[in-house]
């Protein structure tokens, strides 16, 4: 069993240890970031209501670009520049997918999110976008919800995909109505947010509860997308999904520097059935690794039956645990360095 809880150290270590190789702040944003919506008067108005397309990635990025807007007065005590406002985590890591392919439509029936064709559109088949959906709407429309946005509930609407509408929420209500849980917690996080005597650790609680409801939800309903891709893909997005339930009990910090380091460790494009890690020759050493290291949790949690999952909770509910587990991600950091 004590085989089985070292993987997560050993991803996140590996991760980590690129910390030390951190780029400049600029080179940090998602793709199209300057050039996507940074204000609701930069969408379409309809009926006094502003229409957003979360098919179209910059539209999408948008409500990201607005979401750190608004809410950087909150973090400003925590450091300059809202570079510690835990939210980053979301758009970064859509603007990996983006930039990865893993939005374009898994199919191939259409153009949609290809290079050569419509680049800009996300797939409704795309197994990443539809996640991510449950992590950019729900977050969204949750602010606006909270009054952290400046404007009533009722003003911010989404247009639904060419199909299965059912499986998503476009406003305020209609989200609390489909996914009342997970909207209960998103709301929970933006009080604490406004909270003068919030924490740093406070708001990363708050945050990845939300997070894991949000995901847990997605998971379930999107299932089915994973027979678009090859073995090795949806292998990789089982994989990433549980790891992130890993990530959530040690409260990793996802702030802009430290996702961006660690998602340069990712897949850099769609894996094929003939990659094998730690043996893919286009990947870097450190890509290899990460993931490799995330097949074998994954066996590992399916072997015991989640059992490794729930010690690792009631592990990272130590203070001794967690203050040791950073203790060996730094060793682990200076070891590569």
């Amino acid at each position: 069993m004590a085989f089985g809880l070292s993987w997560p150290y050993l991803i996140v270590g590996c991760i980590f240890a690129s910390l030390a190789r951190a780029s400049n702040i600029s080179d940090v944003y998602p793709p199209l970031w300057k050039e996507s919506p940074g204000q609701f008067s930069d969408y379409k108005i309809e009926n006094g209501k502003y229409i957003i397309n979360f098919w179209h990635y910059p539209e999408r990025l948008g409500t990201y670009k607005i979401l750190l807007n608004k809410t950087a007065k909150y973090f400003a005590k925590f450091s300059p520049e809202n570079e510690q406002n835990i939210l980053w985590g979301l758009p970064v890591h859509h603007g990996w997918q983006y930039q990865t392919g893993r939005l374009a439509d898994p199919t191939e029936s259409t153009d949609c999110g290809r290079k050569s064709g419509a680049h800009l559109c996300i797939s409704v088949d795309s197994w990443w976008a539809d996640l991510n959906y449950y992590l950019s709407a729900m977050p969204f429309l949750a602010a606006v919800d909270s009054g952290i946005m400046g404007i009533p509930s009722d003003k911010v609407t989404f247009l639904p995909p060419p199909k299965d509408q059912m499986n998503f929420c476009y406003n305020v209500s209609s989200c609390h109505s489909s996914f009342p849980e997970a909207m209960k917690k998103w709301n929970e996080f933006y009080q604490h947010v406004k909270s003068h005597s919030s924490t740093f650790d406070d708001l990363l609680e708050y945050l990845w509860a939300a997070h894991v409801s949000s995901l847990e939800i997605a998971r379930k309903n999107f299932h089915n997308r994973l027979k678009y891709y090859s073995k090795q893909e949806a292998d990789f997005e089982r994989s990433w999904a549980l790891f992130v339930d890993y990530l959530a009990p040690p409260l990793f910090p996802t702030t802009l520097i430290r996702t961006y380091e660690f998602q340069k460790e990712l897949p850099k494009r769609m894996l094929m059935n003939e990659d094998r890690a730690p043996f893919i020759r286009d990947f870097s050493g450190f890509q290899n690794t990460v993931l490799f290291a995330l097949s074998v949790l994954h066996k590992v949690h399916k072997y015991t039956g989640t059992l490794s999952f729930v010690l690792w909770k009631t592990l990272m509910k130590s203070t001794v645990a967690r203050k040791l587990f950073l203790e060996i991600l730094e060793f682990i950091l200076h070891s590569f360095n």
